[in-house]
């Protein structure tokens, strides 16, 4: 039972499970303060506003004794947190596996998925680490549009070709690019028969440097990206460490991409709705790309049936300009690591 749970119930606050549901499926269970502070309960959007009451109280997890206080609201700020150790980084966060479903129904091809991602990585234009295909499978029948992302395969033919270990797998189904290691010698591109890894043939760009700083690498977050090695789709785990979706889910104003934790049984969409990962399956047929090659990927597809593609909900922000008013990043609580 966590922390939070005890609290609330030492408090006489204790939540009906059925409402607690989706709150405690909302996928990723995590969130950091900086001096070891961890906000819980409902205080994590107001210690990140810019609005803030004096005196106003929120709730902490000091990850130090384990123990919840009462902090004052002005006195905390939000923090980058360092990349985690090398051992860390391969070994992956514990007693998770993610999983991603795409439901082609949803997709209208806007390719915001992949701007969301471009934008984040600073990928420059000419790759696209998640890629979006118009599809037909006959002259007689209606195009259908196909994000294809890595697939994080769970017997990935990549791992298998590397001379030296440069990509991996981890405990938690992510695989990841050390780009330290890499020698670029292109094994794992030619193996991988997805075609879903690129090369750097160029040095990083003058913006990703000064994005990144004096940020050390780490194969979380793959920045500084490095000439002469290989890049992928990673599931963005130096967002699921922060407790936020990847930023393709958050991305995607037709709620088309679920991502969660395959041991919950679970998958949230970018406007936070959480559904069961099995019954999601189940009953929308979902299959594997390419399934016959046994690769075992860690993404799921919802067969593109009942197409319908309504106008997402949009709001004009103060510059007249419209904005799609589905949120981007959801209140995960506290994930055990």
């Amino acid at each position: 039972m966590s922390q939070l749970t005890e609290d609330n119930k030492e408090n006489g606050n204790e939540t009906n499970p059925e409402s607690n549901e989706a709150g405690r499926r909302n996928f990723l269970k995590f969130g950091a303060l900086a001096a070891g502070l961890t906000v819980v309960g409902g205080g994590l959007g107001k210690v990140f506003s810019s609005e803030k009451e004096p005196g106003e109280k929120v709730k902490v997890l000091n990850t130090g004794d384990g123990k919840v206080y009462e902090a004052d609201v002005n006195h905390l700020q939000e923090c980058n947190m360092p990349p985690v150790s090398m051992t860390e980084a391969r070994r992956g966060i514990a007693n998770k596996k993610f999983v991603m479903v795409i439901d082609l129904a949803k997709c209208d091809g806007c390719k915001k998925c992949t701007e969301a991602c471009q934008t984040a990585h600073y990928i420059p234009s000419e790759r696209e680490w998640l890629k979006v295909f118009k599809m037909k499978e006959s002259e007689a029948t209606a195009p259908y549009f196909f994000p294809k992302p890595c697939f994080h395969c769970d017997n990935p033919p990549c791992t298998k070709v590397c001379p030296v270990n440069a990509t991996f797998k981890r405990q938690d189904g992510i695989v990841l690019i050390d780009n330290e290691r890499c020698i670029g010698c292109r094994s794992c591109m030619a193996a991988c028969p997805y075609s879903t890894r690129f090369f750097n043939w160029s040095a990083p760009s003058a913006e990703e440097v000064a994005a990144v700083g004096n940020i050390p690498y780490s194969p979380e977050r793959g920045l500084p990206r490095k000439m002469g090695t290989v890049e992928k789709c990673d599931f963005c785990p130096d967002m699921l460490r922060q407790g936020k979706m990847p930023h393709c889910v958050s991305g995607c104003p037709m709620d088309v991409i679920y991502f969660g934790d395959q041991n919950e049984d679970a998958v949230t969409n970018g406007s936070g709705v959480t559904v069961k990962l099995s019954q999601l399956l189940e009953e929308n047929n979902g299959y594997r790309h390419l399934e016959e090659l046994g690769t075992e990927a860690r993404v799921y597809y919802l067969p593109p049936k009942n197409r319908k593609y309504p106008v997402p909900e949009m709001k004009e922000d103060e510059s007249g300009e419209k904005k799609d008013s589905k949120p981007k990043k959801m209140d995960m609580g506290s994930m055990q690591m």
